[in-house]
């Protein structure tokens, strides 16, 4: 009888510890540096569907996760516009993706993004990560929230997770550009020295 209850006690926390490592490192957990990033396909604001396997010439991508209304997200619009147009000519694109419950942050809806993209002048896409299936995938928590991707060839290899710079209140005063460091050791062969910080912003909104 006593072996018994051991045994059913063991089972029981063998089914537990299995449940809980479900629920803690399941497929939501995010990427980390060195992930190799699965290919997506969103709607861009100008009504194309877009995916990473589009950009045939491009070495790696700069993936954005921001959107409308979050003030942090609008502070950084003109620096991530600026990163697109030093990048994506050398081979690394923006790629800006809106990841928000549009019915918590209407503000933040298609039509919302392409007048925002308009007023703006985004040269990069603005992808709506419909059902929010995306950010999960990638661990993004903040707007803005940046994932630098390498192509090798396994895959597109996440080589920088974490904020734009050091400073959201002000580009003037940025003392470290944590992406463009990363992405020039990238074009120049060089080991990224900062690969993980920390994300400042928004929560996105489910």
């Amino acid at each position: 009888m006593k072996t018994i209850k051991t045994l059913f006690v063991l089972v029981a926390v063998v089914t537990l510890s299995a449940f809980t490592n479900a629920k803690t490192i399941g497929p939501n957990h995010g990427y980390h540096v060195g992930d190799f990033a699965t290919d997506f396909k969103l709607e861009n604001i100008d009504g194309t569907t877009v995916s990473l396997s589009n950009f045939k010439d491009a070495k790696g991508f700069i993936v954005v996760f921001t959107c409308n209304t979050c003030p942090y997200a609008v502070a950084y619009e003109d620096r991530v516009e600026a990163l697109n147009k030093k990048y994506a000519k050398k081979g690394y694109p923006v790629i800006a993706i809106m990841p928000n419950n549009t019915n918590v942050k209407p503000g933040d809806n298609m039509e919302a993004m392409k007048r925002r993209a308009k007023a703006k002048g985004f040269t990069f896409p603005y992808l709506m990560d419909e059902g929010q299936k995306i950010y999960p995938q990638y661990g993004a928590k903040k707007t803005p929230h940046v994932y630098l991707l390498q192509k090798t060839k396994k895959g597109n290899q996440v080589k920088y997770i974490g904020a734009i710079d050091d400073n959201y209140k002000d580009a003037s005063a940025v003392t470290t550009k944590y992406v463009e460091n990363a992405v020039d050791a990238l074009l120049e062969g060089r080991e990224i020295k900062e690969s993980n910080t920390r994300a400042i912003g928004c929560s996105i909104k489910v």
